[in-house]
């Protein structure tokens, strides 16, 4: 692991080898590629796969802080739940959230939400984004029982030079990019704690400037991905 002031890289292994969500990618205009494990390391994926059969329902992908990520047994007894008892629980979703915007607005003075909340608040974002997708873009029969295989099979592949947000993580974002070698490491990069002000232009240009912006470096270390963040 190389640690530099703007992040990290590591190399890839059974624990920190992560498959990003849709939800969570972000586009930061580079060419992006899909690369697959299974194909390219696998010595590495077999390693992976044994995890998983060793851990069984309690294998979690490992995301680094994200110990409360559901597990496989209890993602598709989600999955399973009828429409009915699904919208059930989308109304009343619905209507704490519309309570919760109501009393906001009517506040003298801004909550100051907790690192916690914040925490929450973006997770429940990203899981209601994949409902939402899901349901938008359904079609009946489309889907078998038991979909194993193919989760198996999607979950073998990753899309490079294309970052993803790690709520929960050491660091505000996640990509997977090549090295100088050719192989395929995760850089990590961006202070979870800083909001990023790319809509104000002083603050821009001075991070840009403090940071060299203009000799970024290459892909595979962070500092060329915060300053693209930026």
């Amino acid at each position: 692991m190389q640690v530099e002031v703007y992040g990290y890289e590591e190399d890839i292994n059974e624990d920190n080898f992560y498959i990003p969500t849709q939800a969570e990618y972000e586009d930061f205009g580079e060419e992006t590629e899909e690369w697959d494990i299974a194909s390219e390391k696998p010595g590495l994926w077999e390693n992976i796969r044994k995890k998983k059969e060793r851990e069984g329902k309690n294998y979690k992908p490992a995301k680094p802080g994200d110990p409360d990520r559901p597990t496989k047994d209890a993602f598709k007894k989600a999955q399973s739940g009828d429409s009915e008892m699904a919208i059930e629980q989308i109304m009343k979703m619905h209507d704490q959230l519309m309570e919760v915007v109501a009393k906001m607005q009517t506040m003298q003075i801004p909550v100051e939400f907790q690192d916690w909340t914040k925490d929450m608040i973006s997770k429940a974002e990203i899981y209601v984004q994949n409902v939402y997708d899901f349901v938008k873009y359904y079609e009946p029969g489309k889907y078998e029982e038991d979909s194993a295989d193919a989760s198996e099979y999607q979950g073998r592949k990753v899309t490079l030079n294309k970052p993803f947000r790690t709520s929960n993580g050491p660091k505000k974002f996640a990509v997977y990019v090549k090295n100088e070698s050719g192989n395929v490491v995760i850089v990590r990069f961006g202070d979870p704690n800083m909001k990023i002000k790319k809509n104000i232009p002083e603050r821009r240009k001075s991070f840009r400037a403090r940071h060299n912006c203009d000799n970024p470096g290459p892909k595979w270390k962070s500092r060329y991905w915060a300053c693209k963040s930026w």
